[in-house]
This record gives structure tokens, sequence and C-alpha cells, in this order.
């Protein structure tokens, strides 16, 4: 298979990965900390179309907040000690057998081992695993012009805003985000059926680190096109 960058093979040069963002925001330059640990029990904000990382330790309950009720939260989860081990969508399906998940569920990783455990949801539980993170290239298709920010790029800067690297951007979890689909499997893009106030709960099976994105999409209206801010925060 000939090579994206040179027509050839990869000799002589890095492969190529996903791991570089299309552009910034503050989500680089505002980490809860230095390495991503919490002060437990305080409650951190996520800005609106920005991103923040957290290391949970095994058995502690990371709480999230859709504190307006009508924005998404992307979230991802990665192994502390080896990040290329991270919450996987395809491989949850096959293990909760449904397409989203409930209150009640463990949700694993792509070596298909637990990695959260869904704990509360004070939602009426729509929340989303089909649909990939936003990118520059979803706004360029929705005919953004120049920089747009997404949750792919919150995704890699709160990553390295604690000093951390994936090589890859996971499908995320998409908390509140409202797409139903008909029999014939046509979906729609819908505003949340969330309210303030809001609540997930997740108790973590590994030492991990969790990524939320406060997702900035304004083009279609799954945010209300209003992107607003969601909190957290992590208790033993």
């Amino acid at each position: 298979m000939s090579c994206p960058q040179c027509g050839g093979s990869h000799e002589g040069h890095a492969i190529p990965d996903n791991r570089h963002p299309a552009g910034t925001n503050p989500s680089l330059g505002t980490p809860i900390s230095a390495d991503g640990t919490p002060e437990l029990g305080r409650t951190y904000e996520v800005p609106a179309r920005q991103g923040k990382a957290v290391r949970v330790a095994r058995g502690q309950t990371l709480r999230i907040v859709n504190t307006h009720g009508t924005q998404v939260c992307d979230m991802w989860a990665f192994n502390a000690e080896d990040v290329s081990e991270h919450l996987s969508m395809e491989h949850m399906r096959a293990w909760i057998d449904r397409i989203n998940p409930r209150a009640g569920d463990t949700l694993v990783t792509n070596h298909r081992r637990a990695i959260l455990k869904f704990v509360g949801d004070t939602s009426p539980g729509v929340h989303d695993s089909l649909i990939a993170p936003c990118d520059i290239h979803r706004y360029r298709n929705l005919g953004v012009q120049g920089y747009h920010d997404s949750c792919a790029d919150n995704l890699r800067l709160s990553l390295k805003a604690i000093g951390l690297v994936s090589t890859e951007v996971p499908d995320s979890l998409n908390l509140w985000m409202n797409i139903p689909f008909n029999a014939e499997g046509t979906i729609q893009w819908l505003p949340t059926v969330s309210k303030p106030g809001d609540v997930v709960e997740f108790v973590a099976e590994m030492d991990c680190i969790v990524a939320m994105s406060a997702c900035p999409q304004d083009v279609i209206a799954i945010n209300s096109n209003d992107p607003q801010p969601v909190h957290f925060s992590v208790t033993a």
C-alpha cells in the first residue's frame, strides 16, 4: 500500500497518524492540573467549544453535568498506562447488545476490558454511540470556511495539555446527543432532550484518563445552535 505522503513505502519517514490538531484553542493552555489529576470533590468547567482531560483512578466516580441542558458532551476514556487502549464504541455495542448505553452498563475498551461503569443518569437516557466526533473535515463539508473548533481537536489539545498524545481519535460516547433513527436506518440531528442540571456518573474500572469536549457544533441543531459549557467532578 503506497504512502499518502510520498506515494511509495513509509521508509525514511514516520508513518502518518491522526495526532495533529487542525488548529488550536484555549483547551491547550488550561488543563485542570499539569498531569490532569483533579482535586477530589472540586467542580471543573469544560468551557463551550473546548475540552478538558482528567485522571480518574480505579474506583473513583466521574460526575458530568449538562449545566444548561442543551449541550452535547463528547467523551473518551483511555487506559492511563497505555493510551492505545481506549473506550471503544464498536466493542461496547457488542458487549452491551444495544446501540447506546444505559445506567448499569459496563463500558469496555478495544481490548474488551472494562474501563468505566455507567452508574447513574438523571436525564431521559438519550445518548449516542454512532456519530464520529466532529472535525475540520466535517465543518468544511458543512460549508464552514477557515478553522472551526471541533471535538476531535478538543481531544487532541486537552490530552496534549497534560503531556499525552493519542495517535488516533477514537469514536466518542456522545452524551445527551439526540440522533433518532427509523426502521429504514435514516437518522435525524435533533436538539437534546435533557434538562438543565442533568447528571451522568461513571465509576472507573481501571486507572484512566477521561477527555470531554463541550461540542462546538453550531451549524446543525444538536446543541440548539448555541454551544454551552458543561461541568464535572471526581469523587472517591
